[in-house]
């Protein structure tokens, strides 16, 4: 009783998996790297109109179509070109570094409503959350958690 079935061919394209029904410029934004504007600048240098789909594409146009996502940093390329860039930055220790190396927003958010699953990973609230025994081993192995006054009050 539920819908005839569509054949839901694939367009396999420079290593993405496309489906033929959709819009040209939305199946563009598969790729990793293209958003909807860039796959309209794309649709309209290669003069494809707005609503046209894949599977109505010919060899000659999807050729031109490859040809300009080939000169493109796209996909594997730009993954591996925004993991060097923040390894750059966490190796000469700038203060955008320091917040991707301890998973905290970046662009100048705020943290106290948000990105509270980082901080909680990242081990900044493990203290609030710790047991009195885990407390209690931890100020004798390592001294912590103590104020200075209490620890001559000890002496």
């Amino acid at each position: 009783m539920g819908r005839p079935e569509q054949s839901s061919r694939m367009l396999h394209l420079l290593g993405v998996n496309l489906p033929d029904q959709k819009v040209v410029s939305v199946a563009l934004t598969y790729f990793y790297g293209i958003g909807p504007l860039t796959a309209r600048k794309i649709c309209s240098k290669l003069s494809f109109h707005n609503e046209c789909k894949l599977s109505e594409l010919t060899e000659s146009q999807l050729n031109q179509l490859s040809g300009v996502l080939s000169e493109m940093t796209i996909e594997n390329d730009l993954k591996r070109q925004v993991t060097a860039n923040v390894v750059h930055l966490r190796q000469i220790g700038t203060y955008v570094g320091k917040r991707h190396a301890m998973g905290l927003p970046v662009h100048g958010q705020k943290t106290r409503n948000n990105a509270r699953t980082a901080k909680k990973l990242n081990g900044r609230m493990l203290r609030k959350y710790s047991t009195v025994a885990e407390t209690a081993f931890a100020r004798q192995a390592f001294g912590m958690f103590q104020s200075p006054l209490s620890r001559h009050q000890q002496d």
